[in-house]
């Protein structure tokens, strides 16, 4: 039997020896788990970084970077440059055309105003060849499409006076109302500023050059004035707005971060429009749908819990922890947003593609075909289909979410977009039980995208002031598109009646109220 030189024969020593090298080897054990853990928690924050990496990626180099539309551009100009070349070849070489069918061209707009030029051949009265009379045998018709620019032209205000020769009673006619008192703006200039600045993006010294172009001088800060002037002219509309979209048993509602200039810092603040949609279309209602914005300097929750203080019925929102105060009071109902759920997985696959996420996108995709199918349909039977189609598909995802997670570390990110669903499925499944209900909260975020887009142009804006006139167009651009109204026509009539307009009656001039008296001009 080999004996191992140094160790004692007494077997009390030996226990002691074999005791001690068993803590030892424990602490070592201890230490190579904690290494471990350290090293997988690592491995977790490294896998999150590299998404967070891909995200800021994707905002830096994605579909709306500057980066790529400026490749998208020039892509447009080659393709231009090429239709010109075209058409060029096509002018200097017609004989090699003379065979060529010509393209199939969609017929020019009926409602477009027409300019008919006849052309009488010169022997039109008399026969050149015989002499005898001409009789029409037909025509040939052809229709060119041709641009007017856009024009001022000045409207001359006389009035004369009267003088009785007997009592020397003088008469004459009382001035037209304007939009704006003394102001020399007209109703469709004032209408076109606005939409010009709001709907389409332009700040107001960039209209200024354009009307200089025109030979016109319109200084920025005259129609800055006539801007606060409308808006203030128009606050009696948008709060009948206000009341109406409030009046519904549905919201939508959202926000979106507006930098505003602050005073005397020469920098900016992140200041907030809140929007809130009522629209029932999807669900075959019946009543107009109407937006409305409201600004405020921050994002704090008592601002939509002011909003939304005597409200009663459902919100549909994304995850902001200011509604919390606002479900509580148990007035309102819940309703979450399957978008925002999709996107957490979305945004994974984007960055790191996985058969989970994947099969997430697709699970989620199955529920929307169905609503795809359902859109537009009455409440009871969109509840009907979604009890019967949606209901079990529902199930089958919750049921998925619970396993997938037992596979999966507490902190990977694909736990994180688990648990948002997860969290929240009550409100999210909400939808099935109540046929009014969307999936998603999509229709505010529609409306928000207006906002995002003047948001490029302006930079930012002057003072918390200039937000809360942008929330009040806002508003009522966006109710006219929701109504299908062109929104320049629209202001176009409301600026021509709204100041002699009684205010109880205000609810006249709110767009779908107009449209169906007919007062609604069709966009030139």
């Amino acid at each position: 039997m080999l004996i191992h030189a140094g160790l004692p024969d007494d077997i009390a020593k030996l226990k002691a020896m074999v005791l001690e090298r068993e803590s030892a080897l424990t602490a070592k054990d201890l230490i190579v788990g904690q290494l471990r853990e350290q090293v997988s928690t690592h491995t977790l924050e490294i896998e999150h970084l590299k998404l967070l990496i891909a995200k800021l990626k994707r905002m830096q180099f994605g579909r709306k970077s500057e980066k790529l539309d400026h490749e998208i551009l020039q892509l447009e100009l080659r393709l231009e440059e090429l239709q010109v070349d075209q058409g060029v070849v096509q002018v200097e070489a017609p004989a090699q055309q003379a065979n060529r069918l010509p393209a199939k061209r969609a017929p020019l707009p009926p409602h477009l105003p027409r300019d008919v030029q006849i052309y009488l051949p010169q022997d039109a009265a008399a026969c050149s060849q015989c002499g005898g009379s001409m009789k029409l045998l037909g025509q040939a018709v052809s229709e060119q499409l041709e641009y007017v620019p856009a024009s001022f032209k000045v409207i001359r205000h006389v009035r004369p006076k009267y003088a009785c020769a007997c009592c020397d009673h003088i008469a004459q006619a009382a001035a037209p109302t304007r939009p704006i008192a003394r102001g020399m703006a007209g109703p469709s200039l004032l209408s076109h500023v606005l939409v010009a600045k709001y709907c389409d993006h332009l700040p107001l010294y960039r209209q200024s050059i354009m009307y200089a172009r025109e030979g016109v001088t319109l200084e920025r800060a005259t129609m800055a004035e006539w801007v606060g002037a409308a808006s203030n002219l128009l606050a009696p509309l948008v709060d009948a707005i206000r009341r109406h979209v409030m009046a519904a048993s549905k919201l939508h509602a959202d926000d979106t971060p507006v930098p505003v200039l602050a005073p005397g810092r020469g920098k900016t603040k992140t200041g907030r429009l809140w929007v809130y949609v009522r629209d029932d279309r999807p669900a075959a209602g019946t009543a107009a749908p109407a937006v409305w914005f409201a600004y405020t300097g921050n994002r704090k929750g008592e601002h939509p819990q002011r909003h939304l203080a005597r409200y009663c019925g459902v919100l549909q929102a994304d995850a902001y922890g200011g509604y919390h105060a606002i479900y509580e009071t148990q007035r309102v109902v819940e309703a979450a947003c399957w978008a925002h759920a999709r996107r957490k997985f979305y945004e994974l696959d984007q960055a790191r593609p996985s058969i989970l996420t994947r099969q997430a996108l697709n699970r989620i995709g199955e529920l929307y075909a169905i609503e795809a199918k359902i859109r537009g349909k009455p409440p009871d039977e969109r509840r009907r289909i979604r009890q019967t189609e949606s209901r079990p598909l529902l199930d089958a995802l919750h049921a998925w979410f619970r396993t997938t997670m037992e596979t999966l570390s507490v902190k990977s990110d694909t736990t994180a977009a688990i648990l948002y669903a997860l969290n929240r499925w009550q409100a999210l499944t909400r939808y099935c039980d109540d046929g009014a209900i969307e999936i998603d909260n999509s229709a505010a975020e529609r409306a928000l995208r207006g906002v995002a887009l003047g948001r490029k142009n302006y930079l930012f804006a002057g003072a918390d002031s200039g937000g809360e006139r942008a929330a009040a167009i806002y508003s009522l651009v966006e109710t006219a598109k929701l109504n299908g109204i062109d929104p320049e026509a629209y202001l176009r009539q409301v600026l021509t009646y709204i100041a002699d307009y009684p205010t109880n009656r205000i609810e006249d001039l709110l767009p779908w109220n107009l449209m169906m008296h007919s007062m609604i001009e069709k966009a030139a």
